[in-house]
C-alpha cells in the first residue's frame, strides 16, 4: 500500500510540474547572464534575413537598441518559424522575434510586448492568374509559412493551404504551379517578389495585424522593462527611421 501511495504521489507531482510549465526569464535572469537569447527564423526580409551568415533586418536593429538599454548582449538562435513559437512557449529562449503577430490564441501561451508595427498579409499570384482578390481563393490552394497567421487565417476562411517551413519554399510552390497563390506579409512580399519572376501582389489585403516581440509566461517584469524601451523608440521616431533605413514604409500601431 505504501508503495502504491508513493507512486501516486510521484505521479501527482509530475503532473503538477507539467501543468505549471517552464517559467520564462526574468529581468534579473537576463542581467545576470549578461545577454538575452532571441529565437528567430531569418527567412523573413526585411524583418530578419541572413547576410554573410549574420542575422540582419528591421527587428534586429530594434532589438539591438533594446539590449543596449538593458545593458546586455544579444545571442540570436536560428530555426524554423514554427520552432520559434514552440521554443518561446517552453521558455527555451528569452525572447522570440520573426514578424510575430499578436493574436488571442497566442496570448494564452506566451507574453507580448506592446506592438511596434501594423502589418498586413497580402496575396501573391502569377501575373496571368484568374485570382484577382480574396473571394477568388475559394476552391483554390495557397502556400503559406508553417505556424504563421497566414496559415491560420486562410484555414479560418476555409481556404486549402500547403504549409512550408520557409517562405522561399512557399514562393517556389507558386512559381512552379503547385498552388494558386501565396499569402505572406506585405513587406516580405515586396522584398521577395522580384522583377522578371512573373509574380504580382494583389491590392486587396487578406488581413491587417500588429507585430510585437514574444516572451514566455513568467517574464512579466522583463516585458515591462522592454516595453519602456520600445515605447520610447516608437514615439521618438526611431522605429520609423529604421524602416526608412531598409527602404520600407512604416505603419505605426
Amino acid at each position: 500500500m505504501k508503495k502504491i501511495i508513493a507512486i501516486a504521489l510521484v505521479l501527482v507531482l509530475a503532473l503538477s510540474l507539467v501543468a505549471c510549465g517552464a517559467k520564462g526569464a526574468t529581468l534579473a535572469d537576463v542581467k545576470a547572464a549578461g545577454k538575452i537569447t532571441v529565437a528567430t527564423s531569418p527567412d523573413f526580409p526585411p524583418f530578419e534575413s541572413l547576410e554573410n551568415n549574420e542575422v540582419v533586418g528591421i527587428e534586429v536593429e530594434i532589438m539591438k537598441l533594446i539590449a543596449k538599454d538593458l545593458g546586455v548582449e544579444i545571442e540570436f538562435v536560428q530555426m524554423d518559424f514554427d520552432s520559434v513559437l514552440m521554443g518561446i512557449e517552453s521558455a527555451k529562449y528569452d525572447c522570440a522575434m520573426s514578424g510575430i503577430t499578436v493574436t488571442p490564441a497566442r496570448e494564452k501561451n506566451m507574453l507580448f510586448t506592446n506592438p511596434y508595427y501594423n502589418a498586413a498579409q497580402v496575396i501573391v499570384v502569377k501575373a496571368d492568374s484568374a485570382v484577382k482578390g480574396k473571394a477568388d481563393l475559394k476552391d483554390k490552394t495557397v502556400s503559406v509559412q508553417t505556424g504563421t497567421t497566414a496559415e491560420s487565417g486562410c484555414q479560418d476562411e476555409g481556404i486549402a493551404v500547403q504549409a512550408f517551413a520557409a517562405n522561399a519554399d512557399a514562393k517556389a510552390a507558386l512559381t512552379t504551379g503547385k498552388v494558386d497563390a501565396w499569402v505572406v506579409d506585405n513587406l516580405t512580399a515586396m522584398q521577395m517578389v522580384e522583377e522578371g519572376d512573373g509574380l504580382t501582389i494583389l491590392e486587396e489585403k487578406m488581413t491587417e495585424e500588429p507585430y510585437a516581440f514574444a516572451f514566455a509566461k513568467g517574464s512579466e517584469d522583463l516585458v515591462a522593462e522592454i516595453n519602456k524601451s520600445l515605447t520610447k523608440l516608437v514615439n521618438d521616431g526611431t522605429v520609423e527611421a529604421i524602416f526608412t533605413q531598409f527602404g520600407e514604409a512604416y505603419a505605426k500601431p
